[in-house]
């Protein structure tokens, strides 16, 4: 069963930013722009008659600031996730979204890639937590560490890889994070339904990982059907 598309709502007033972003979402397969308000009073107005899954929030707005209207959104319309896109790049502004719980914040002008990867952040977020009634500490950490990964040192080697296209740095993370925690092999299948994410996203990300000897692999032969590949992590973590 094909799951639903994320439906986005775009408060910005500029015209032509809002334009640029609804043809960026158009690109991802699990998106979908269903408003887009130019105005806080007519983002209020919307939310009132239906409830989006995400908001892309500028935070200068002609008749309110975007902080004042995340704080709205976390009071009375708290299954909202908000992502702030703003040219605002002062440290009040970036920690008062944080304290509003904004989920990310990209400043302007924004990059194709950066708005791609932080919408992929938000879709692999939103499947682990769909995904997995219950959690451990590792799960938890995975998670609060990768909504605020701007916090992390920039000269951090984690920060200076240069991951190839369609490798995502938050969601290399989570699947590296699973493997070392999974002591048996497994299939892409099998992690896929673990951690709630798409067989072929899945399937991507275990074989960058055995590319840079993270993993091995074993071909597994059936009697029926196409060989299987099984993974498992070289960094298996110690218990103890």
């Amino acid at each position: 069963m094909s799951e639903k598309p994320i439906r986005i709502m775009i408060v910005e007033d500029d015209e032509i930013a809002a334009k640029i972003y609804e043809q960026f979402t158009a690109k991802l397969d699990r998106f979908e722009v269903v408003a887009t308000a130019a105005t806080g009073k007519h983002a209020l107005q919307l939310l009132n008659v239906f409830t989006p899954d995400l908001i892309l929030l500028d935070v200068f707005l002609p008749d309110m600031n975007g902080i004042d209207l995340l704080r709205e959104v976390r009071k009375s319309f708290r299954g909202i996730d908000v992502i702030l896109i703003t040219a605002a790049n002062d440290v009040a502004t970036v920690g008062e979204a944080i304290r509003g719980g904004a989920f990310s914040y990209m400043i302007k002008p924004i990059l194709v890639d950066k708005f791609f990867s932080t919408l992929d952040h938000y879709l692999q977020t939103r499947r682990h937590l769909e995904h997995n009634p219950f959690m451990n500490q590792t799960d938890i950490d995975l998670l609060f560490t990768s909504a605020h990964h701007h916090a992390a040192s920039p000269k951090s080697a984690e920060a200076a890889v240069q991951y190839p296209k369609g490798i995502d740095r938050h969601t290399l993370k989570l699947i590296r994070e699973k493997m070392r925690a999974t002591t048996n092999s497994v299939n892409a299948d099998e992690l896929a339904t673990l951690i709630g994410m798409s067989h072929s996203t899945v399937r991507r990300y275990l074989e960058f990982l055995a590319s840079i000897d993270e993993l091995e692999v074993e071909t597994v032969y059936g009697t029926v059907g196409r060989p299987e590949r099984k993974y498992k992590s070289l960094q298996t973590k110690k218990e103890g």
